[in-house]
């Protein structure tokens, strides 16, 4: 029961960031853009490392002593890419594409539009969040050593989606209520669907189904930096500033990780 709530605060923590990001929106004038790339490579090199590193690993192991060396090295395989298939999938299925910075909001026509754009990237993100909650849960409740940089990881990338969904519904809007509901609403998905996907695969957590999934979670995180996080800091600043802070959170991942052996 510890375990299980110490993974439902953490999973809960980082889909509040979403919320963060949107008060971060509506309460300044401007963001710091290389403070916020330096933070989301940063945010992509602890993810990379501690999936591809730890996790993987980890997976990999569990399976090989299960169904032996050769069987395990590709049920190992399979569970890492079948993640990033399945967040590759639902990634396209509701693309969020919205730039809350492109249209005024001057007109009802416009002001439809940007109210169109901020829902559909909730959605988007809501839709998004229940495997990356997952993923968080799992890691939470299996390695908790590993628990709290991950967490923070995704917490950092969390802020970015709550500045896209809420400046479009408050431009849309002008209410600041109603553009913070949207994108704290579409954070709480993360904790929900990692406390839904834990109940629903517990019954049937075996040793293997353990390693895939636990494969399967490094695949989601890996896609999740690659996909998201360094594009979004190369946007925000220099492509320099977004290396820097990956090489700075594989260092840190790694160097924390050697003081806890």
């Amino acid at each position: 029961m510890n375990d299980f709530l110490f993974a439902s605060a953490l999973t809960l923590f980082a889909g509040l960031a979403t919320g963060a990001g949107s008060l971060l929106a509506l309460t300044t004038r401007r963001t710091d853009a290389k403070f916020l790339s330096v933070s989301l490579g940063f945010s992509a090199g602890v993810m990379i490392y501690v999936s591809l590193v730890e996790i993987f690993v980890k997976a990999q192991d569990s399976l090989v002593a299960v169904l032996g060396a050769r069987a395990g090295a590709w049920a190992t395989v399979g569970g890492f890419f079948g993640g990033i298939l399945l967040i590759a999938v639902i990634d396209r299925l509701v693309p969020a594409r919205a730039n809350p910075h492109e249209y005024p909001h001057d007109d009802d026509g416009r002001s439809r539009r940007l109210m169109r754009m901020g829902t559909m990237t909730a959605l988007a993100i809501a839709l998004h969040n229940f495997p990356e909650g997952f993923a968080t849960f799992v890691v939470a409740m299996q390695e908790p050593s590993l628990a709290i940089p991950v967490v923070v990881a995704i917490a950092l990338h969390n802020v970015p989606e709550g500045v896209a969904v809420s400046v479009p519904i408050h431009h849309a809007t002008g209410s600041r209520r109603k553009a913070f509901q949207w994108s704290f609403l579409s954070g709480l998905a993360e904790p929900v669907g990692g406390i839904l996907g834990y109940l629903l695969l517990r019954p049937f957590m075996t040793d293997t189904v353990f390693g895939v999934v636990f494969a399967g979670v490094a695949g989601i995180m890996v896609f999740v930096s690659l996909d998201k996080l360094l594009p979004t800091a190369r946007e925000y600043g220099e492509h320099h500033l977004s290396i820097y802070g990956l090489v700075a959170g594989m260092g840190v991942m790694a160097l924390s990780l050697l003081l806890f052996l």
